[in-house]
């Protein structure tokens, strides 16, 4: 039975290096599906590839088969739904359904949307430190926002930021959004995909 797997791949920022971890997921009979840059710098890459394999089975080996390339690690490896939407795709269709609804409904939407692109476990919406719009279980409200203030000299996509946390702040609507994971790290591409979304939502809820 076919099965669909997202592999997150650090290797090194080298002509061919894209091509070997290729090699070897046609070696146990996987399909490339999509490829994204989540994170480039400092002579090092970290793809996230989207694979169709034959089997379940196969995970195993499809990991050894890309960590045996010099040079190469596998960060996470997850099982996904074949429909899965591109993330690119999820923040445009995002995008476009907060400029479809109605104003009164548009923090839910954005709410639901930053949950779904970061594929996060929870997301909210704060406003002067009270959660105005929330999907799952967030951490405790006090606690996230001593965080966010405490990190208010960090960049969005600074470095040494939390690998299961990402935020933006709506600086017109005076709101911020965060969200969060656990199973697997956040990156720089996530970040600025939130980042710009909420820059977006930001005018729409003027």
């Amino acid at each position: 039975m076919l099965t669909t797997v997202v592999v997150r791949v650090w290797m090194p920022d080298r002509p061919g290096a894209l091509g070997q971890v290729a090699s070897r997921i046609g070696a146990v009979r996987g399909d490339v599906l999509g490829i994204e840059i989540l994170e480039q710098g400092a002579d090092r890459v970290i793809d996230e590839l989207t694979v169709s394999l034959p089997d379940a089975d196969l995970i195993d080996l499809l990991t050894a088969e890309i960590d045996a390339v010099d040079g190469v690690s596998v960060e996470d490896v997850r099982v996904v739904e074949a429909d899965r939407v591109d993330p690119n795709l999820a923040a445009l269709a995002a995008a476009a359904a907060m400029a479809e609804s109605r104003p009164e409904e548009r923090l839910e939407v954005l709410c639901r949307a930053v949950e779904r692109m970061i594929e996060a476990d929870w997301a909210v919406v704060l406003r002067h430190g009270e959660v105005i719009s929330q999907v799952g279980v967030s951490p405790d409200t006090a606690w996230l926002m001593a965080f966010l203030a405490g990190s208010g000299h960090l960049g969005e996509y600074d470095g040494s930021l939390p690998s299961d946390l990402a935020w933006a702040h709506l600086i017109e609507a005076g709101l911020t959004v965060a969200a969060g994971r656990v199973s697997h790290a956040i990156h720089e591409r996530e970040r600025v995909r939130l980042s710009l979304l909420c820059r977006l939502a930001d005018a729409l809820l003027l």
